[in-house]
């Protein structure tokens, strides 16, 4: 079945004028300016790092590489996009996409560098990066944080607009997974498997949601691998590729690992038991699941791995309890997904404050519970990490630990295998198409 993408997208823009409405009104405030953002500029240099677009300002455009452009929302009245796209000979000049949402604004081409001089009156909120002189000159409050607290909320239930974005976004990251390992297994480099997987998503590397992680062999135990080497290795035990697309300024954030040439077939078997964990924890995927509990619970199916893979010995809840689990494992089962990658609003809250995560899953992003509507990453993994290993080698636990066949293992780096999962009514959908 074709999506009507403009009607899901006319739905999509109704929602938010009446959830911004409700929120403004209920603060007090009678227009919001949301602030694309401006590109960073190197020290000492004429260049700008690469820009990705405020999220509140791309909730509604979709648009990522805006720069210096504003959205005015008067509730009543027809929102005002303030269009950064002076007279220039240098570049092109920015321009708004054939999409639906456009026929509901008022587009005021112009350069704004500055914020626009027509959005005085009432009380005024700006929000984004937005600087106190720029805030004061308007006469607006910056930033309120019940405000922003309000309006992160209002994402974290996607619409269906959303999740046919989310889905097109997983379907395009597909064509690059699948070009990306046949890259590796062609006997590619980091590098040729990078540029492979941009070539088959279409994209050039400025618009990527995040830098790609291509991990060949070791490389793959460092858990944001930001390096891509020209040169091939002499042995191709396993590729971690954690890459992603964004379409119309949603993510998709998948991750696959692969066994190589030289494999031990030990870690192809572990690459088929993390993808059977994998399932196992999005069939438990409801609303109503604490993602806390659904967290620890990997950490359960990861002690049953390392005690049936004789990597440990004792028994799988020792392994959890002794900590042996988080030295294998060491960052949380996943986030939230929209917009952003690491999408707003993951924390559980008291009074408008976001609650650290538990002591124990210090790098859990996401400690709410599920609700129907989100869309969540499920990402367990399982790393031979140096740094993580040595200290428990050192420690009481060490001795459950197989050390012989860690060693022997160690050049495979690691694994992780994530999807990207909308929480329905029943349970889960799984918006990640199949790739091997």
């Amino acid at each position: 079945m074709t999506l009507d993408l403009d009607a899901l997208q006319t739905r999509h823009f109704d929602a938010l004028e009446n959830r911004y409405a409700e929120v403004l009104a209920a603060q007090g405030y009678d227009r919001l300016l949301i602030y694309s953002g401006r590109p960073a500029r190197h020290f000492g240099d004429d260049q700008d790092a690469s820009f990705q677009g405020y999220g509140h300002f791309q909730h509604w455009t979709g648009q990522a590489e805006l720069t210096h452009s504003w959205l005015l929302v008067h509730p009543g009245r027809r929102p005002v996009c303030y269009l950064h796209a002076p007279d220039d000979f240098w570049h092109l000049p920015a321009q708004l996409p054939d999409e639906a949402w456009t026929e509901r604004l008022e587009v005021t081409p112009g350069h704004y560098d500055e914020a626009p001089p027509s959005v005085a009156g009432g009380r005024l909120a700006v929000i984004g990066d937005v600087s106190a002189a720029t805030s004061a000159a308007l006469g607006a409050e910056l930033n309120p944080p019940a405000l922003l607290t309000a309006l992160d909320e209002g994402r974290v239930r996607k619409s269906e607009y959303e999740i046919a974005c989310l889905s097109e976004a997983n379907r395009m990251a597909i064509f690059g997974h699948r070009a990306a390992r046949e890259a590796f297994l062609a006997g590619g480099s980091e590098l040729d498997i990078h540029l492979a997987y941009l070539q088959a998503s279409r994209q050039r590397e400025s618009v990527l949601p995040y830098g790609n992680i291509v991990g060949i062999g070791s490389h793959a135990a460092v858990l944001h691998y930001q390096h891509y080497d020209t040169q091939a290795p002499r042995e191709r035990y396993s590729l971690l590729v954690d890459a992603g697309h964004r379409y119309r300024g949603y993510c998709a954030d998948i991750t696959r690992t692969w066994a190589g040439a030289e494999a031990d077939p030990l870690f192809a078997d572990l690459i088929a038991r993390m993808h059977d964990i994998k399932q196992r924890l999005i069939a438990a995927v409801a609303p109503g699941v604490g993602f806390v509990e659904l967290h620890e619970r990997m950490h359960r199916l990861l002690g049953e791995l390392l005690v049936v893979s004789e990597l440990v010995s004792g028994s799988a809840e020792a392994a959890v309890e002794s900590g042996i689990t988080r030295a294998f494992c060491p960052h949380g089962l996943g986030h939230l997904l929209g917009v952003q990658v690491h999408d707003v609003a993951g924390r559980t809250a008291c009074n408008g404050i976001p609650l650290p995560p538990p002591v124990e899953h210090p790098a859990l992003r996401l400690t709410r519970e599920l609700e129907a509507g989100m869309v969540v990453t499920i990402e367990p993994g399982f790393y031979f990490i140096p740094l993580l290993l040595a200290p428990l080698r050192q420690g009481t636990a060490g001795h459950e630990v197989n050390w012989p066949l860690v060693e022997r293992l160690a050049p495979h780096g690691g694994i992780r295998i994530e999807d990207n999962v909308r929480i329905t009514a029943q349970g889960a959908e799984n918006l990640t198409p199949r790739i091997e």
